[in-house]
């Protein structure tokens, strides 16, 4: 059974048992898939009530258009939470081929090889999603529905955390990477992650205090 048609007990039962698998990875795009659904939840509670309807018909056209493409993230982040699992486990498969003969070994270099790879894209995808989060929350932070403001805050923690988990893992993963130049790609992309998602963060929730100031 997939991760995602788990209960949440069962989810987290078995990342406090010594099971390797699922970890750090999956519940980052879990964190992620959260705050997606949280946005989600603002945005229906502000499209179509009466202080949404007076607001300026673009901002209108782009709480709707933020709120589909989190819609979108939301199914992404679905898949990435099982997809970080199945790297992991495709990795430790290749690890315990044999190596015996020549051929074996080369065999086993190249699955070795192969699934790094694999393990490296997928928390570093799960990473600029959960950025994607962000860069779509602060319109519907500003002008959705005031009351549920604090769960579009809640929605933002719960984005950069899954960004800079997601981060970690693609970090640990960085060493069993031969490609010199995939190393400093991967760097290079979760450092423009990590500080373009610190700031957004930061800029959502200094809209969300102000907003609950005034309720």
């Amino acid at each position: 059974m997939s991760l995602m048609n788990k209960t949440i007990k069962d989810f987290s039962d078995i990342l406090a048992s010594n099971q390797p698998a699922p970890g750090g990875g999956s519940t980052s795009a879990l964190a992620g898939l959260l705050a997606a659904s949280l946005t989600m939840m603002v945005a229906d509670l502000s499209i179509g009530k009466k202080s949404y309807e007076i607001l300026n018909d673009d901002i209108k056209i782009k709480i709707t258009r933020d709120h589909e493409i989190i819609k979108k993230l939301k199914k992404e982040l679905e898949v990435l939470v099982d997809e970080d699992t199945k790297a992991f486990l495709l990795f430790m498969e290749a690890l315990k081929l044999p190596k015996k003969t020549e051929e074996e070994k080369s065999k086993r270099k190249e699955a070795i090889h192969n699934a790094g790879k694999y393990a490296l894209k997928v928390p570093l995808t799960a990473a600029e999603k959960c950025l994607a989060v962000l860069k779509h929350q602060p319109v519907i932070a500003e002008y959705g529905n005031k009351n549920a403001v604090s769960d579009i805050g809640v929605g933002a923690l719960m984005a950069l955390s899954g960004l800079e988990g997601a981060v970690l893992n693609v970090k640990i993963n960085l060493p069993g990477i031969a490609d010199e130049e995939l190393k400093r790609e991967a760097l290079s992309k979760i450092e423009r992650f990590c500080a373009e998602g610190r700031q957004l963060k930061t800029e959502i929730m200094e809209i969300v205090n102000k907003r609950i100031e005034i309720l």
